[in-house]
């Protein structure tokens, strides 16, 4: 049976990330009776702990100022001090939590899951993980032993965010606990994505690009089709690394984070690391020729459709209103 879930929330200047009320969602996915406790830990984290206290049982907080940039190889540290041994932790799948995981559950000595996409219950010890592999055209389905406890990396967006904010918790304390946090590595300083000519992170609506483009001089639908709506273009990595468009306009884990109201993805297979840079629960809309594309599974409207041609005949069905 499962012990102690936990969900480690990720933060940024004093928020919580989107992905604290999903890893509700994914704990209760696991053991819909299971005690679910988040891990909040950093420098000055009282504003974020007060912010998910709501939705969890308990919040544990580590609170340091050695902590003030997130150095997973000191926060492992920490929580081998304070996790129960045999617990399940919730770790988003993001550059960090990459970091941070795999490593702690060797020093924990439980199981290690990395970019989980859903749960398919609990039978006595053994934990059904569904994955995907080679950017989502095969799902996994593994089985887990829990039995000492593990430690999971969660895809964001995945699970829908849990906003009942009904566990009504308190927060605990635990920084007294987490002991020696020295590191052989240390934080030098953040050097932030350069801004181009659209800061895309402020748009409310992208009509974003992908391999399905084909050439660069097709990039013109796409402009003449955010035109008419008032949009601004994005793109996946694909169109970056072919340098059609400039690095301040992909959205990714390896791009910009973007929160739009209306997201068009056109031609966008959908891997985790194009997704892990939408937030905010935007109205997707996928474009893709391929009916198998991942892109559909989170799409709210999926159109199976060559965008080479849909986009130009829904610019002129737009300008025409």
């Amino acid at each position: 049976m499962a012990g102690q879930i936990f969900a480690y929330i990720r933060f940024k200047d004093g928020v919580p990330d989107d992905s604290a009320l999903e890893l509700v969602a994914a704990a209760k996915k696991i053991a819909a009776d299971a005690s679910v406790s988040a891990l909040v830990v950093g420098s000055g984290v009282d504003a974020v702990c007060n912010e998910v206290v709501s939705s969890y049982q308990e919040v544990w907080k580590i609170d340091s100022d050695a902590l003030a940039y997130p150095n997973a190889e000191m926060i492992r540290k920490a929580l081998i001090n304070i996790l129960p041994k045999d617990c399940i932790l919730l770790v988003p799948h993001d550059t960090f939590g990459m970091d941070l995981a795999p490593g702690l559950s060797i020093k924990m000595d439980s199981a290690f899951v990395a970019d989980a996409v859903d749960f398919e219950g609990l039978e006595g010890d053994t934990l059904k993980v569904i994955r995907q592999e080679y950017g989502g055209a095969v799902t996994t389905h593994v089985n887990c032993d829990i039995s000492a406890g593990a430690v999971i990396n969660v895809r964001p967006g995945s699970f829908p965010a849990d906003e009942s904010k009904a566990a009504g918790g308190a927060v605990v304390d635990k920084s007294g606990e987490a002991g020696d946090m020295a590191a052989g590595r240390r934080y030098l300083e953040t050097v932030a994505a350069e801004v181009g000519d659209v800061d895309i992170t402020k748009e409310d609506v992208l009509v974003s690009i992908g391999r399905g483009i084909e050439d660069e001089d097709n990039i013109e639908i796409a402009d003449d089709l955010a035109e008419a709506m008032g949009a601004v273009v994005s793109c996946s990595r694909p169109i970056v690394d072919a340098k059609w468009l400039e690095k301040s306009r992909q959205v990714g884990t390896s791009g910009q984070t973007v929160k739009p109201k209306v997201y068009l993805a056109c031609g966008i297979s959908g891997s985790f690391q194009h997704l892990g840079g939408l937030k905010g629960n935007p109205f997707v809309v996928a474009i893709n020729k391929n009916p198998k594309a991942p892109i559909f599974q989170i799409a709210d409207v999926g159109i199976e459709a060559d965008i080479l041609d849909f986009l130009p005949e829904l610019t002129d069905a737009i300008s025409e209103q």
